[in-house]
């Protein structure tokens, strides 16, 4: 075997991912799987899903995994057990991606049909873009940060590591979102989010519990 591919995750995520791994090693002798330790037994989706144990022990000239799990806390587990095995980090991006001037992502980064970098971004490792979300000019993300479905991050904000905004959140210019916040599916995020916390709503607010 040549080259291994690994879409580590076989939820919903990595269901997504597969598709655009297969488009992106069309013509080569790559052979594709899914890594899980809790999938279950057979084939999804016409792919093997091993443990990472398994992955590890198989012979191929050379390994590449893609981070397909959400979370960025799980993400980030994914990732140290990676580095420490040796595994290089893949990143996939659909086809429908829009790059306009001075974009940069760093490895690891999964990004799905018809998101939209502007200009003069710069983003972390193992970022996740799902589908039709935008980052306008001048941002700053993080490592290890999650955009769900539909996404608007508008110009010069500043994400932290590890964060996760959800589905259809809007995030006004000129803000910064703190390490490991969570910001709420359809949110209006119109201030500054603190670090490690949730905010939720429209106008988006502080999360109580």
């Amino acid at each position: 075997m040549t080259r291994l591919i690994g879409i580590y995750g076989a939820g919903g995520c990595g269901r997504g991912i597969m598709p655009l791994a297969r488009t992106l090693s069309g013509g080569t002798s790559a052979y594709l799987v899914f890594i899980d330790d809790r999938a279950p037994a057979g084939p999804i989706n016409g792919h093997a899903a091993w443990s990472f144990s398994r992955f590890l022990m198989e012979d191929a000239s050379e390994k590449h995994v893609a981070l397909a799990v959400a979370a960025p806390p799980v993400r980030v587990e994914m990732a140290r057990k990676c580095d420490e095995a040796g595994l290089a980090l893949l990143s996939i991006w659909a086809k429908e991606v829009v790059v306009m001037d001075d974009v940069e992502i760093a490895e690891g980064a999964l990004v799905s049909p018809f998101v939209t970098f502007t200009s003069n971004i710069r983003i972390g490792r193992c970022f996740h873009a799902n589908l039709y979300s935008y980052v306008e000019h001048d941002c700053v993300i993080g490592d290890f940060v999650t955009f769900a479905p539909g996404v608007r991050c508008n110009g010069n904000v500043r994400i932290g590591d590890r964060a996760y905004i959800g589905s259809g959140a809007v995030i006004r210019q000129n803000l910064t979102i703190g390490a490991d916040a969570v910001v709420g599916m359809g949110a209006v995020v119109t201030k500054d989010v603190p670090p490690g916390v949730t905010v939720v709503g429209n106008p988006a607010r502080v999360l109580r519990r």
